[in-house]
């Protein structure tokens, strides 16, 4: 049995733990609340430059932006978002496997925005081709760097983690492109199309210009719902490492009484041994 100062001390480390990640579950509670609102907003933009859009769209039988002969060698694209960090609990993991099981990687270049996902996609033997960063505020996303490299490919797909509730998060992904030309097909009337008004510049120019910037949004957005998601699962993660903590506390402290009452056995044997065999000894000299 371990001496009772040395349990004291392992007692006194996770008790240190376990008021650390109290402190990390209340910043990931604060984090989901505050992401929460910037999800919400982005939405609520998102909605009304949709309805802008729907109504300066061109005829509905024609494509809004034509891409056709649009392609990289045939090749898809894929973005993956990921953590900045790895205390998202296993989020990302679940995503790169949904990815995998999804798709023919070989056909595929993935651009990843996080360094934790970078990280696990390179543990698993996975190669990708472009990497960003994770912006370090979330009060302005610029992603246009992301959709300049991925603009070329016909088929753009988005894999992220989606906030469901404070204790459920799922993956979940979107394709960029046909998300917005298959939602024009819901709106056949109120809209202007080039027949009946002039442009300038055309109307083919203002879509496709509308359609880079909602393509934006929509990237920012999974950003913040990932964000989001991984907050969520932050917070489950440290309220599970500090009731792990709180009940190595219980046995630590079990095995501390133990210990002492083991110690304290052993003294009393030891003056009882003691008392004898000077019983003993005076015993012999008598």
């Amino acid at each position: 049995m371990r001496r009772a100062s040395l349990i004291e001390k392992d007692a006194e480390s996770i008790s240190t733990l376990k008021d650390l990640t109290n402190v990390f579950e209340s910043l990931a509670s604060t984090q989901v609340a505050k992401m929460k609102g910037k999800v919400l907003e982005s939405q609520d933009f998102f909605g009304l430059l949709w309805e802008r859009y729907t109504s300066l769209r061109i005829d509905p039988k024609r494509r809004i932006t034509n891409r056709d002969g649009v392609g990289n060698n045939g090749r898809n694209a894929i973005i993956l978002i990921s953590a900045e960090a790895g205390l998202s609990g296993d989020l990302d993991a679940r995503v790169i496997e949904t990815m995998q099981n999804e798709n023919d990687l070989s056909k595929t270049d993935i651009v990843v925005l996080g360094s934790h996902g970078a990280s696990q996609l390179s543990q698993r033997g996975l190669t990708y081709s472009r990497f960003f960063k994770l912006p370090e505020s979330d009060d302005f996303i610029d992603v246009s760097p992301v959709i300049k490299a991925v603009l070329p490919y016909e088929r753009i797909r988005v894999y992220y983690e989606e906030y469901v509730s404070l204790g459920s998060q799922i993956v979940k992904s979107i394709d960029l492109v046909s998300r917005i030309q298959d939602m024009s097909h819901e709106y056949e009337e109120g809209t202007m199309t080039d027949y009946d008004t002039i442009f300038e510049p055309s109307l083919e120019e203002i879509a496709e210009q509308m359609e880079e910037t909602m393509m934006r949004i929509a990237l920012s957005q999974t950003i913040l719902q990932s964000a989001l998601a991984q907050a969520a699962s932050r917070f489950n993660a440290m309220t599970m490492a500090e009731d792990r903590a709180g009940e190595l506390l219980g046995e630590f402290k079990l095995e501390f009484h133990r210990a002492k009452r083991s110690e304290s056995d052993r003294r009393l044997r030891e003056v009882l041994v003691g008392i004898k065999k000077k019983r003993r000894e005076a015993a012999a000299g008598a």
